[in-house]
């Protein structure tokens, strides 16, 4: 028996929104795009006029009702107006933005409640498979050290606070060194794999980290190193970035690779 189209809301459309959309129209089996979501309505609707297949600039309320599953690449700050709608119709939400989530246990609540699924994709990150199943047992402890370039942390909430200017550093320098749950808050646009790190191990609070700017660097590079009763692994990626300096090539692909298990015959990983 084939089974049914799944129809995919993504909402909205920054750098990952757009790759996503264009994986879609370009055609990925089982999956249709139905829509997408734009606080810039005018420009969302221009630009999708220029896909094969146009969809329509739908409120995020309208976006939820209108697709199966609504992807979350937008800013932390409005992660709220995305996921619940599609939480209370019991649908599910694919959330990259998972920094957020630490401080709205009531989403995950709502899932429950509802029959919805909330599912953080492994982004700009590797691993997670490895961590999720050493947590079956005990994890003594994760750590993750983040070396970034210049330009991918100038304006973070953290460095403002602390009065660290690093755009004119000729060393790397350490920015940071505690928890996710810390980082989550002081670098909300750079720290979302730490946040799904800590999801899928020991929790945001248990999950120790360091942050260091390299004006030598020209990808993000993420390294993690997990002790537990099953297994002792590091891992390294280095990320190439779009033209956000943000985000990493990788993550709309990470989505799209998730996306495209949901209806796969064969699916691979945890």
């Amino acid at each position: 028996m084939q089974k049914r189209t799944i129809k995919i809301g993504v909402a909205v459309l920054g750098t990952v929104g757009k790759a996503l959309a264009k994986a879609l129209d370009a055609g990925i089996p089982g999956l249709a795009l139905a829509g997408v979501a734009a606080r810039n309505v005018e420009t969302a609707q221009a630009w999708s006029a220029q896909l094969a297949a146009p969809v329509p600039v739908l409120s995020f309320e309208a976006l939820a009702q209108a697709c199966d599953v609504v992807v979350e690449c937008a800013p932390a700050a409005i992660l709220g107006e995305i996921v619940e709608p599609v939480l209370r119709a019991g649908k599910t939400v694919v959330v990259l933005s998972c920094g957020a989530l630490l401080d709205r246990p009531d989403l995950i609540e709502l899932a429950r409640e509802t029959g919805g699924h909330i599912h953080v994709p492994t982004g700009a990150l590797l691993g997670l498979d490895a961590v999720l199943a050493a947590a079956e047992g005990h994890i003594d402890s994760v750590r993750m050290i983040t070396r970034k370039p210049v330009k991918g942390l100038v304006g973070a909430p953290y460095l403002e606070q602390h009065g660290i200017d690093i755009r004119g550093i000729d060393a790397p320098l350490q920015i940071f060194n505690g928890t996710a749950r810390e980082a989550a808050v002081g670098f909300p646009a750079n720290l979302n794999v730490a946040v799904a790190l800590s999801l899928a191990g020991v929790g945001p609070d248990a999950t120790a980290l360091e942050i260091w700017a390299d004006p030598a660097l020209s990808r993000n590079t993420h390294t993690i190193v997990v002790d537990s009763d099953a297994a002792k692994f590091s891992m390294t990626i280095e990320n190439i970035p779009t033209e956000n300096p943000k985000t990493g090539r990788i993550t709309a692909q990470s989505v799209i690779a998730a996306l495209r298990k949901m209806n796969a015959p064969l699916r691979v990983g945890t």
